[in-house]
């Protein structure tokens, strides 16, 4: 059926000029219906075209579609493809935490890009303004929606799309891979049966033979990688000589980039011909490349991909594969998740990975099943062949995953208690019925239903709900009044942050031991999140302790996988992690400054702003790698790690010092004119703090009484700031405000002291600044 037949006005919006079989099946449902719409389909059998007709539908209504991506790293590939909306006149905008937001283009635009997570944060913001625009969806396309049995990401993916549905019913169009139990999805989404489809293996381009092979172990785990790797040669070599390509997946960027060294080498050794050895154009093109080692490697034919590559090499690695220049490519989990990029022999060799969080972990079925549908090249290939490569102890597990599929679960349950507090600190749930209206709403009620041996009995259910809810109260997250539900600050902080509920209660009382001991040091910051439950699974490989231990000495009152962490984020601080280190210092970074946020956000809320304010110099100095003297620079736009130590290594460690410095002198320190000039008028952007005694007695005599006011005036920009009065180390007052101007009222007494010190301290919670304190001496006479 021709696309021009079916949606004239939209025909430029696809890269093809007719439907498919399997496409047209679906297409009534589509276009004629306004119901929910479920497909499940075969790898490459079509599905993103649609996804692209629901979106028409959608922007022909003057409505605004919503495509679900699984990973941040499609949604940037959907900008690219289609800038064929944009050249038709439709506005499309990508929403991912890596950028900034901005909230008018994502409320003008026709189509949104957005990640799980990133829906999920929209949605729990859709009260403010720069988030209102989720409300206004009227078309969400889930892509790949049996990620809701993913592990980490299930849950998300299935209390996103249900709070939407209560938000703004949006009509949904969920589209999967295969799997066996559909009607259950449609079921959870309220798909009518004629708007639910499941195609078999008839439906695939290319006919798939997928197995498993064994191998033999070695002496070490670094030894069966190899054997592995030989492994995935040995059934990739007859297509690689047969003029074919394979794609050979494994567990981490850098073994992508050690098996195609490898690889290169035993290609040689075999003597396996590779016919990008003597393409001259092609050794030309391949300079364009920046990676060194991907340059070279390309040359012979062997090329490897990963998230780690820049944007370019990604691209060209995946235009030169599907050009055939490429014969043999090693590439992450990434190429499975929805680039089309097939080849007629797919391997897997590595079926466990290392995940800095968890440790070793299996891979899970669903990347399984999506890497080997890569398997066959259309209009190529009769046929695509699909191997897993593993232990002969899980040989039966994978032989009947090949065979039976996986069945979709739900993974609600594992995080219940943190997504029923969410509901409630977002309203969406305000009283007992609520509760159990919205369990209704959920995949995980409804796959209950059709599979209660595996999950519960109904009454059963709602019994674990109303346990959940009742810790929840017990805990201090939520309060319940009669039938009524209200969170606390502490059930609404744990939402803000994605907070599992166990951590939340622990940076509360840190928060709260501070507010009573009065002071909080860096050590007790660092180990309350070294020892969060979001690190619980961390641990130590034998060739880290070392390194631990020299950065943290022998201490032994932390477990191994807490002490990882810590001597990373101590190491971070220093600008200096030790490579035994490196390989999982990313990912516990980035979540360490996640935590770090929410622990700020409770420690300003409990304890104060200067408690906040050394959370927020600790998050600076893990995230630049900067000395405590010096992180004040980090507060100014356009002063990264680079341009702090080289500000610092000539004195200049303040934005204070930054304006005094002058142009002049930001140039002697190594900047140029441009740059010092810039950095000048963002430090003017900070806060200047001025503190004035007035009439200040310098003596008091003994049994006297003196108010005195004293004046704190911010001569820079505005910024929230807590300002305490002290006398001899005791508060006397202290508030919080947007700091203009403040008139401190301040009682002198004559007591028994001999000396006064009396303090004004500013601190801002939510600036790496130091906090500002003058002191004012007065004798008792």
């Amino acid at each position: 059926m021709a696309v021009s037949e079916v949606l004239p006005e939209y025909a430029d919006a696809f890269p093809f000029e007719r439907f498919n079989a399997m496409q047209c099946s679906v297409l009534p449902a589509l276009l004629d219906s306004a119901e929910n719409v479920v497909v499940s389909a075969p790898t490459a059998s079509g599905k993103t075209a649609l996804a692209e007709v629901a979106i028409c539908e959608a922007i022909e209504a003057d409505g605004t579609a919503l495509f679900l991506a699984p990973l941040r790293a499609l949604t940037n590939e959907k900008e690219s493809e289609w800038e064929r909306f944009e050249e038709m006149g439709y506005s499309v905008y990508v929403v991912t935490g890596e950028r900034d937001l901005n909230p008018r283009r994502a409320e003008r635009a026709d189509i949104l890009v957005m990640t799980p997570e990133k829906a999920d944060s929209a949605t729990r913001k859709h009260d403010s303004p720069r988030y209102s625009f989720i409300t206004d969806v009227d078309c969400c396309v889930i892509d790949e929606v049996h990620l809701l049995d993913s592990e980490k990401r299930g849950s998300v993916l299935e209390v996103t799309v249900s709070r939407l549905r209560r938000l703004c019913d949006p009509r949904v169009v969920a589209l999967s891979a295969t799997m066996p139990n559909v009607d259950d999805v449609a079921g959870w989404l309220d798909a009518p049966a004629d708007n639910t489809f499941e195609f078999g293996d008839e439906y695939r381009p290319v006919p798939l033979h997928a197995d498993v092979r064994t191998y033999t172990h070695g002496d070490n785990a670094f030894a069966d990688k190899y054997r592995r790797l030989y492994r995935a040669l040995d059934i990739a070599e007859p297509h690689i000589r047969d003029e074919g390509q394979a794609l050979v997946f494994v567990s981490s960027r850098q073994d992508t980039v050690q098996a195609a060294k490898k690889a290169r080498d035993e290609i040689v050794e075999r003597d396996i011909p590779m016919g990008a050895r003597g393409d001259y154009d092609f050794h030309t093109d391949a300079s364009d490349l920046s990676n060194d080692t991907l340059r070279q490697s390309v040359l012979d034919g062997v090329g490897f991909h990963h998230a780690g590559l820049s944007k370019d090499d990604k691209n060209l690695v995946e235009q030169w594969f599907k050009e055939g220049k490429l014969q043999l490519l090693f590439s992450t989990s990434t190429l499975a998740w929805g680039v089309n990029l097939p080849a007629r022999c797919v391997v897997i060799r590595d079926t466990k990975l290392h995940d800095p969080l968890e440790g070793e972990v299996d891979m899970s079925p669903l990347d399984v099943l999506q890497m080997l549908g890569r398997a066959g090249r259309p209009g190529y290939d009769d046929k695509g062949y699909a191997w897993v490569v593993c232990d002969s102890a899980d040989a039966d597990k994978y032989r009947t995953l090949l065979r039976d599929g996986k069945e979709i679960e739900s993974r609600l349950a594992e995080d219940l208690d943190a997504h029923l507090n969410a509901e409630i600190a977002l309203g969406t749930i305000g009283d007992i019925d609520d509760v159990m209206d919205w369990l209704e709403t959920t995949f995980y009620y409804v796959r209950a239903q059709s599979a209660p041996d595996e999950y519960a009995s109904e009454s059963a259910l709602r019994e674990r709900v109303s346990d959940t809810l009742r810790s929840l109260v017990a805990s201090g997250f939520v309060e319940r009044e009669d039938m009524r539900l209200e969170p606390t600050p502490l059930g609404r902080l744990a939402s803000k942050f994605y907070l599992r509920l166990d951590t939340a209660r622990e940076f509360a009382d840190l928060a709260e031991q501070a507010e009573e001991d009065g002071e909080l040091g860096q050590d007790a910051i660092l180990r309350a999140i070294a020892t969060a439950a979001e690190f619980d699974s961390v641990s130590a490989r034998s060739d880290e302790r070392d390194a631990v231990a020299a950065v943290l000495g022998q201490t032994e009152d932390l477990d191994p996988g807490g002490r990882k962490v810590l001597a990373i984020l101590e190491s971070r601080m220093r600008g200096t992690t030790p490579g035994e280190l490196q390989s999982d210092a990313w990912v516990i970074t980035q979540n360490a400054l996640r935590l770090l946020a929410a622990l700020r956000a409770f420690l300003d809320r409990l304890a104060g702003a200067e408690a906040a304010n050394l959370a927020c110099r600790i998050e600076a100095r893990i995230e630049n790698g900067i000395s405590d003297d010096a992180v004040g620079l980090t507060a100014i736009d356009g002063v990264g790690p680079g341009r702090a130590s080289k500000l610092a290594a000539e004195g200049i460690t303040t934005p204070a010092d930054v304006r005094d410095a002058g142009v002049d002198g930001l140039v002697s320190a190594g900047l140029s004119e441009g740059v010092a000039e810039r950095v000048i008028e963002s430090a003017g952007e900070l806060p200047n703090v001025v503190v004035e005694w007035g009439d200040f007695p310098d003596t008091v005599a003994a049994g006297e009484n003196d108010m005195q006011e004293v004046t704190v005036r911010n001569v820079g920009g505005d910024a929230r700031a807590g300002l305490r009065v002290t006398v001899n180390a005791v508060e006397m007052t202290s508030m919080n405000r947007y700091l203009g101007e403040a008139d401190l009222p301040v009682g002198v007494f004559g007591g028994d002291a001999d000396e006064l010190e009396y303090a004004i301290e500013v601190a801002f919670p939510e600036l790496p600044l130091h906090p500002v304190v003058e002191t004012r001496p007065v004798r008792v006479e």
